[in-house]
């Protein structure tokens, strides 16, 4: 994390992990699903990982909690195992309300979160949207003990705009088709659009989405460190490894879906989880150093099929041992079946 007098980087964020039940249980409560199960039981994991991805420590806690609410106590947990005492914490906007904030503050951490610009005040939001909309631009405002920086990209804007139309196509397609309510329209945000004209009817209100529309492409970010503002993107933008981490643990490591039903055997199952995920990136950094070309994945794909057969001789009782690699595939892997490959220096 900090060696050589570098500032070293700490990603935390969350998701759900939902139960196929009708019951729910201390642990296991309806609340907001990023899965959008909202109907059925669940836990919330949260993960904090390096730069490069490596977990770190993480936390599993009651699914009907606010996500942001067991941030603080994990991350303070990590520092005082590890004695830390020069690093940032990055997470999304979504976990770093008003009280996560103090509280880093008040403890002397760093930090750096995304910032929930149109929310903002009027004289801020005004400020925003008179900025030059130039490719890769960063302007900052000081507000008191953290800046705001603003960021505009051209990718993003386009991506802003992808968005929104397929959103809002959404809405036509079921405006369209007879009388909605908010409550059934999408579930990705794009409800923003609709306005209610009765208790059933809705409609979509374009002066809303020409408004929407001024805001493409810019992206804003909080801190209080004395980084640039292209080192505070740089930095923010790493939050794709949390993201990675939960995607391959849900999947590959199949971490979810969870047959688990007891607090106990729920705990056990997420812990092995993720130490699985630990010996899955140190797979990835020791076929990198030895210059294998393959993905963790391609590696694992190919080993499945790698017999290894056994005899023992009946006069010596030595056991002999052979793995029979046979095919082009298996020949790539070959190096990882001899000793010094996993020697690391």
């Amino acid at each position: 994390m900090i060696l050589g007098g570098k500032i070293g980087i700490v990603f935390y964020d969350v998701t759900t992990l939902y139960f196929e039940a009708d019951y729910s249980d201390e642990l296991r409560e309806r609340g907001y699903s990023k899965d959008g199960k909202h109907a059925q039981p669940q836990v919330i994991l949260g993960l904090l990982v390096s730069r490069d991805g490596y977990p770190l420590s993480y936390s599993l806690f009651n699914g009907s909690q606010y996500e942001g609410r067991r941030m603080i106590p994990i991350v303070e947990n990590f520092v005082k195992r590890f004695e830390l005492q020069n690093f940032v914490v990055v997470a999304d906007s979504g976990l770093m309300n008003k009280k996560n904030v103090a509280l880093l503050e008040s403890g002397g951490y760093k930090y750096i979160t995304g910032a929930r610009i149109k929310n903002e005040t009027e004289e801020i939001k005004q400020w925003i949207l008179s900025l030059k909309k130039e490719n890769g631009a960063f302007y900052e405002t000081d507000k008191g003990v953290w800046r705001l920086i603003v960021g505009y990209s051209e990718s993003r804007a386009k991506q802003d705009r992808y968005n929104r139309e397929k959103g809002v196509k959404r809405l036509q397609t079921a405006y369209r088709s007879g009388n909605i309510t908010k409550e059934n329209i999408n579930k990705r945000g794009y409800n923003k659009f609709l306005e209610i004209s009765d208790n059933v009817k809705v409609e979509i209100n374009k002066d809303k989405i020409i408004e929407d529309e001024k805001w493409d492409g810019l992206k804003g970010y909080i801190t209080n460190t004395d980084l640039s503002a292209s080192e505070v993107y740089e930095q923010y933008s790493g939050l794709w490894q949390v993201e990675r981490a939960f995607r391959i643990t849900k999947g590959t490591l199949e971490l979810r879906p969870m047959f688990h039903f007891t607090p106990k055997r729920i705990e056990a199952h997420v812990c092995i989880s993720f130490v699985a995920y630990k010996v899955y990136k140190e797979l990835k950094r020791i076929l990198r150093l030895k210059g294998v070309s393959l993905s963790v994945d391609k590696v694992l794909d190919i080993a499945k099929t790698v017999t290894t057969m056994k005899v023992r001789l009946p006069l010596s009782e030595k056991t002999l041992t052979q793995t029979m690699l046979l095919t082009p595939k298996h020949r790539q892997i070959a190096p990882l079946f001899t000793p010094d490959f996993w020697k690391i220096s």
